[in-house]
């Protein structure tokens, strides 16, 4: 009988979850921002790394802050970002983080490595009626 495993393994994955949640917000209120990010896209929470984002903003310096964050993450994480806003420049209330993290991208990449991104192509489509 695999019912009692599964159960088991079903508990473990969400108690693991819980304590990522818990992670993450302690590293919200340590304001570790780089390790929150992280943590955010590797959960696969668009809503929030865009809180991260938000909090990074409103620190006094934060677009210098969030430069130096989103710099400092992977390629697949920056890919996973621009996924990200993607969805949120639709939105009237988060376009502005959105276009302030595009920013970053955009100066910081080299047009070559934004070509190799996965998913740019529609990325980018998707950007230009609402930029």
């Amino acid at each position: 009988d695999v019912t009692e495993i599964e159960e088991k393994e079903a508990q473990a994955k969400q108690e693991e979850q819980i304590m990522k949640e818990q992670e993450l917000s302690n590293l919200l209120h340590e304001k570790r921002y780089l390790r929150a990010l992280g943590l955010a896209i590797s959960l696969d929470r668009p809503h929030t790394v865009l809180t991260v984002v938000k909090a990074i903003l409103r620190e006094p310096e934060g677009r210098r802050h969030l430069e130096e964050n989103i710099v400092r993450l992977r390629k697949d994480q920056k890919e996973a970002v621009l996924a990200f806003l993607v969805t949120w420049n639709t939105n009237s209330r988060n376009c502005h983080e959105a276009q302030a993290v595009m920013e970053t991208l955009l100066r910081h990449e080299a047009p070559d490595t934004l070509l190799q991104f996965s998913g740019i192509k529609s990325a980018v489509e998707s950007l230009l009626p609402y930029t």
